[in-house]
């Protein structure tokens, strides 16, 4: 089923067995880039090259994209090497983890140069202004593959995946739980952009921005979403979907007085009875088992992290089809 009305695309482009090619702002740095129909344009094109990889093999053909990494990376740099490795287009990596962006050389002098040699920029970064500085001096796409406050390519595979379980994302309710952070924040404007409902479940001192919430509503009152946040666990009651994350985020220092206000937040069986049998766990992963979420739901039957792992391939091949073909 369709999650678009947009026109198919005419024969010969990569969308024409149907699927049509949504229209994406030159970059993607927060989901708050994108309105609904272009989200559910995006995850149509995904379903397509998902169901037909073969028949898209020559998509990008011709195109390079550069892969920036200030931090370590198994889902995001197997899914972009291998997706647009798929797609035809060629990637190259630049591992940054011992020299971050703007201490070698400027990040301006950066973009300029990659913007001569690559038809794209995929960044993934420490603090959310470089990959801002980033686009603004770089003439060619930009993606923020993550940053310390957004991470919309996960957003956008976390949807697809919810729409994968038969859960439509008009209705969706969807519980995040744990800590406030960059993933938390895409999912917000994600779900509500596409008229869902979000509950955020956090201790106050480790809810999500305020500027993300507040923005979040006022979209809802467009879209008919929702965005709420609540200290209670028991707000998990009647969801479709459970979602958590690491309570340390990859480069903060850990804090044992965050883990000890985070422990009543942890996902386990009885948490997920709460929700009740439909309700599907999410994850973005890695997890900190025993920690956020106990093995018996993340390794259970209604875990869905590992689809998530593998749509983030398709959704990013999306995007790179949407801009550059």
């Amino acid at each position: 089923m369709s999650l678009s009305t947009s026109t198919p695309t005419s024969p010969g482009s990569p969308g024409s067995t149907g699927t049509s090619l949504p229209t994406v702002p030159d970059d993607l740095l927060s989901i708050g880039d994108l309105d609904g129909p272009t989200i559910r344009g995006i995850l149509d094109l995904a379903i397509e090259l998902k169901r037909d990889p073969a028949g898209h093999s020559t998509a990008l053909a011709g195109r390079s994209v550069a892969l920036i990494f200030e931090k370590p990376s198994l889902r995001t740099r197997a899914s972009l090497e291998v997706g647009l490795h798929r797609l035809g287009a060629q990637s190259v990596v630049f591992d940054q983890r011992d020299s971050p962006l703007g201490e070698r050389e400027s990040v301006h002098d950066l973009g300029r140069n990659l913007e001569r040699w690559f038809d794209a920029v995929a960044a993934r970064v420490n603090r959310h202004a470089v990959i801002t500085e980033l686009a603004d001096c770089c003439d060619v796409p930009v993606v923020n593959t993550l940053s310390d406050l957004h991470h919309p390519c996960q957003a956008l595979a976390d949807l697809l995946t919810l729409h994968e379980r038969g859960i439509p994302l008009e209705r969706a309710h969807v519980a995040f739980i744990g800590d406030g952070n960059n993933v938390c924040h895409s999912l917000i404007e994600a779900v509500v952009a596409t008229g869902g409902r979000i509950t955020v479940i956090a201790p106050p001192r480790h809810g999500p921005s305020a500027d993300v919430v507040s923005a979040g509503e006022r979209l809802g009152a467009i879209t008919g979403g929702r965005v709420e946040v609540t200290d209670d666990p028991e707000a998990v009651r009647g969801v479709d979907a459970i979602y958590t994350d690491a309570w340390v985020s990859m480069g903060e220092t850990e804090d044992p007085d965050k883990l000890e206000e985070l422990t009543r937040f942890r996902v386990d069986e009885s948490l997920m009875n709460l929700a009740g049998p439909e309700a599907v766990f999410m994850h973005c992963l890695p997890a900190h088992r025993g920690e956020e979420v106990v093995d018996r739901v993340i390794d259970g039957p209604r875990s869905v992290v590992f689809d998530q792992a593998e749509n983030r391939l398709h959704a990013q091949n999306a995007w790179f089809v949407a801009r550059l073909a």
